[in-house]
């Protein structure tokens, strides 16, 4: 009567459509990828290689706003930090968000040091 009969499609009506229809959605997760994925990895691997290259006497700042420096590297999630004179506090080391000053490598002593000098000197010699 009033109720005209309906057709339904076939999804395997034409193949052109059918992947056109999923295109989209494939753009949108290649943009998603590059835009916001991608990046994302490559700052948590940077953060991982911060907090994994912590050694004493480095300036931080925590996740809380406090800036101290590295007194001792207690173990492989706890850190020492001095905030101020006297007082130590250990923190966890994924709540340090930013390094702000890196120490530089402890270097031979100088009479170490004068010994390589004279042995380089004694081969230059021969």
């Amino acid at each position: 009567m009033f109720i005209s009969p309906a057709y339904a499609q076939s999804i395997f009506g034409s193949g052109a459509s059918g992947m056109m229809q999923f295109a989209p959605l494939v753009l949108i997760f290649v943009v998603f990828y590059f835009l916001l994925i991608r990046p994302q990895q490559q700052r948590q691997k940077q953060a991982k290689a911060m907090l994994s290259a912590l050694r004493r006497g480095d300036r931080v700042v925590t996740a809380g706003g406090i800036i101290g420096t590295v007194a001792k590297v207690v173990s492989d999630t706890e850190v020492a930090i001095d905030i101020a004179e006297n007082t130590r506090v250990r923190v966890v080391r994924s709540t340090i968000t930013q390094v702000l000053a890196k120490t530089e490598p402890a270097s031979k002593s100088k009479d170490a040091q004068s010994d390589d000098d004279k042995d380089a000197e004694a081969v230059k010699g021969d």
